[in-house]
């Protein structure tokens, strides 16, 4: 059921007390604005949420990327979390996890053809990215987990909530997992809850929607997960999902909540032994040996199911087995809209970016609609080029 992941530690409240104080202050600066926020001119939509941990950012951010790379030229913004780097850095093919950050990375494979940059100050990184001569012809930034940023103001502010921590239920950091008070949730435009069990009856969406208390300029949407085929780490293997059925699958994640894919797979293999570490995991050699151990005295027929982020991170890695190396596979997430929403959700990002764009091949001439007969210049319809796709 939704919010069956949260654990409130109740010894710790008072310290959330105060910790809500000083993010409450925060935003209360930037509500006078005495803390200031900038706008862009350029089409800004930001993915976040108010949990600490995985609530399925990467995913949705790459669901984004697909929506709109076709149409227009696509920049991503993160922070690039635990890399070794500083300051601003646009990514190219020469850069490793270590440069860049995991996800970033991980994106940067999937999409090369899409600008990915990592940068602390989300200001500066837009700046840099709307520079033709860093970042030719950016129509668009998505800003990778910036909804606490607050010194950017997005266009659209996407809000991710877990359905297995609903922030409606959980506590304010240390006591929970909150960020911030969940009445942040107010900045959203869009609240999407994710990983929804794909059996979620109708009655538990009208009960969230109205637990969640959305105000009428808030759209929200449910997702689930969605898994691809199985692709192999060290190699160029690809299986089907289904294959896995007759499998013992050794799963190894180092993400913030591996439950719902424990959830998604148990019953789609023979059996599951979960090796489950701290999110952006840096694999030591005492873990190495740890995974070697543990899927060598597994009984066959076995293989043992990854991440991509995971598996990014355990690119390189010396001291796995050769039984390992050669049964390692990842496995792609996406995400999949519920109560079929994916043309309205599809259709309120595309509607921004079309009037927000300068450049497009979705901008539209504001004066196409003008007469054509008249013979007065200031009444000319503006011919636009859009390049061609």
């Amino acid at each position: 059921m939704e919010g069956d992941f949260i654990k409130i530690n109740e010894w710790l409240l008072p310290a959330s007390w105060i910790y809500g104080m000083i993010t409450g202050l925060r935003n209360q600066l930037f509500e006078l604005g005495i803390l200031k926020s900038r706008s862009f001119k350029i089409p800004v939509i930001s993915v976040g949420n108010i949990t600490v941990g995985g609530s399925g950012k990467t995913p949705h951010v790459e669901y984004l990327i697909r929506l709109l790379q076709d149409k227009v030229k696509v920049a991503v913004l993160s922070r690039g979390y635990k890399r070794k780097s500083k300051g601003f850095i646009l990514a190219d093919d020469t850069m490793t996890a270590d440069d860049i950050g995991d996800e970033p990375y991980q994106m940067k494979k999937k999409f090369p053809q899409v600008y990915i940059a990592v940068d602390k100050n989300r200001c500066e990184g837009i700046d840099n990215l709307t520079d033709d001569t860093i970042a030719k012809g950016t129509e668009v930034i998505l800003l990778d987990d910036a909804f606490q940023h607050r010194y950017v103001k997005p266009g659209i502010n996407i809000l991710l909530v877990d359905y297995h921590r609903l922030i409606i239920h959980d506590k304010l950091l240390p006591a929970g997992r909150l960020r911030e008070s969940k009445d942040g949730k107010s900045r959203a435009d869009i609240v999407i809850i994710t990983k929804c069990p794909k059996d979620l009856k109708a009655i538990n969406f009208r009960v969230i929607t109205k637990a969640m208390g959305l105000y009428p300029y808030q759209g929200l949407f449910f997702t689930t997960l969605s898994y691809k085929n199985p692709k192999q780490v060290f190699g160029e293997k690809e299986k089907p999902l289904e294959s896995i059925s007759g499998e013992n699958v050794l799963l190894l994640t180092g993400i913030a909540s591996p439950k719902q894919m424990i959830i998604d797979l148990e019953p789609q293999c023979k059996s599951i032994t979960p090796l489950s570490y701290p999110d952006h995991h840096r694999f030591r050699k005492s873990d190495i040996e740890k995974i070697n151990r543990t899927f060598a005295a597994m009984p066959s027929p076995k293989t043992i199911i990854t991440t991509e982020k995971d598996a990014v991170r355990l690119d390189g890695i010396q001291g796995l087995s050769q039984e390992v190396l050669d049964n390692l596979y990842a496995l792609p997430i996406e995400i999949k809209f519920m109560l079929d929403q994916e043309n309205l959700f599809n259709e309120k990002i595309i509607s921004y970016v079309r009037k927000n764009s300068r450049n497009s091949i979705l901008a539209k001439s504001k004066d196409e609609h003008k007469p054509k007969d008249s013979d007065h210049t200031g009444n000319r319809p503006r011919t636009i080029i859009f390049r061609n796709n």
